[in-house]
């Protein structure tokens, strides 16, 4: 009996798994061998590595060529990537330059529900590889009826792409779970237009992660939070809408002019309350929607689910993932935590947790206005009173390490040099674990590191 190659499809909806096809698997081999040859930035700098650089570069031209006609919505952007490899080894395989394809790749154009592409850029993965490296990915969008509407309405998103994997090479065989534009090799810095983000990653990571902190903490789910460990398609729409809001909140508000998108140092808690903000604002904008009688019942539904997501995705999972280096995420988990915690709709008691759900939508709200009013007295502050009110609204519930020079007030700081100054004494770990966390995370530990690189149809997941 003779293997049968997966049939392509012209209409641009692909095979249907064109993981599966011959081609793909070129791709994918090309590029890992390839990524043994490049260093940091990209390049092939030995050229005894040449020759075999220059045939996985036309592994990975033939292959994009043979998969090309099951993705005619990328017509442009795939001719655009041949010629961008094609150039890369004919001088030499020197730092990649892929403007010309990234440029061309649009994503955000066609969010049609099951639309695949097809992508390969030298580039970073964030919370995976640091490395420009050639990286290969076939993912699906995912855009349901109610987030489109959603997205046409209110909360109108144009750069944000939902997505979920089909496969990857070994960058995204991590936590991983974005895939940006300004991770990719280019000469200069072209206008971002889209990010996408792996809903099904994140999806399976939540069920995978809140299952087991559940079991060990004893904490009762309400039926409907427990629905979202039962059903992955459930709990990717969840994030689809979840990570809509979050995305969009960057851009809106009272701002102290764009606290996170551009990159400057500062110290890291500051990333730690826009994150924050972004996700207390999907919260509260799911609350609004969960009882707006004009949202339909679909709506209605998801936007219970997304509160129980923020929260446990938040206490159990942001809080307690990572190293303790300037871990903002794991800051903001925290601080979550011990505000619902101590204003009594979070208790830990004779071993158990409870929650107080009629009681949670004010609370959670009510630290999400205080970041919010912190950023609005933000504007007539200078930059290093803002920095200190930062640090004094958070001190009011976390505590901070009291080795810490910030924790001494200001007085102890150098206020009178550059901003960089303060920076420089935020320590690594500037608000430890709580001794709750800190079992939590003993417990844990193997949980949370088994879901690198797992994905929707990942079969542990439960």
């Amino acid at each position: 009996m003779t293997e049968t190659t997966p049939v392509m499809s012209p209409s641009g909806a692909g095979p249907e798994n064109p993981a599966e096809h011959p081609a793909w698997q070129r791709i994918k081999t090309a590029a890992a061998t390839l990524q043994s040859l490049q260093i940091k930035d990209g390049s092939v700098p030995e050229r005894t590595d040449h020759v075999q650089a220059a045939t996985c570069v036309q592994d990975i031209i033939s292959g994009i060529q043979e998969l090309a006609p099951a993705f005619s919505h990328d017509e442009h952007y795939l001719s655009a990537l041949v010629t961008d490899f094609r150039r890369w080894a004919d001088t030499g395989f020197p730092e990649p330059d892929f403007l010309d394809s990234l440029t061309a790749f649009q994503p955000q154009l066609n969010r049609t529900d099951g639309l695949k592409h097809l992508v390969v850029f030298p580039m970073y993965t964030q919370n995976g590889s640091s490395e420009r490296l050639i990286e290969a990915v076939l993912v699906e969008v995912i855009w349901p009826e109610f987030i489109s509407e959603l997205e046409e309405g209110s909360y109108s998103n144009k750069l944000f792409v939902p997505i979920r994997f089909l496969d990857f090479t070994s960058g995204y065989d991590t936590n991983s779970a974005v895939l940006f534009p300004e991770t990719v090799a280019v000469r200069q810095t072209p206008k971002f237009n889209w990010g996408a983000i792996f809903a099904d990653r994140e999806a399976a990571r939540f069920r995978k992660v809140v299952r087991a902190a559940a079991e060990i903490t004893s904490l009762e789910l309400p039926d409907d939070a427990a629905l979202l460990l039962e059903d992955q398609s459930t709990m990717e729409k969840t994030f689809v809408m979840w990570d809509l809001i979050h995305d969009r909140t960057h851009m809106r508000g009272d701002l102290p002019f764009d606290p996170f998108m551009i990159k400057q140092r500062m110290p890291y808690f500051l990333y730690s309350l826009e994150e924050l903000r972004c996700d207390l604002t999907a919260f509260r904008e799911s609350v609004r929607l969960e009882h707006d009688s004009q949202a339909t019942d679909e709506t209605r539904e998801y936007a219970k689910r997304v509160q129980y997501a923020v929260i446990f995705d938040r206490i159990f999972r942001f809080a307690i993932t990572g190293n303790r280096v300037r871990n903002y995420d794991g800051l903001g988990g925290q601080l979550l935590f011990a505000w619902m915690h101590q204003h009594h709709v979070l208790h830990w008691t004779d071993g158990k947790m409870t929650i107080y759900w009629d009681e949670v939508p004010n609370v959670v709200i009510a630290l999400g206005q205080q970041i919010e009013d912190l950023y609005w007295r933000s504007i007539d502050r200078p930059k290093t009173a803002h920095w200190l009110a930062a640090y004094e609204m958070i001190t009011g519930t976390l505590t901070p390490n009291p080795a810490s020079v910030w924790a001494k007030r200001p007085d102890s700081l150098p206020l009178d040099g550059p901003p960089r100054g303060l920076t420089d004494q935020v320590l690594d770990d500037e608000f430890p674990l709580s001794m709750f966390y800190e079992a939590l995370n003993r417990k844990m530990k193997e949980v949370i590191e088994s879901t690198a690189g797992i994905t929707g149809t990942t079969k542990d997941i439960a």
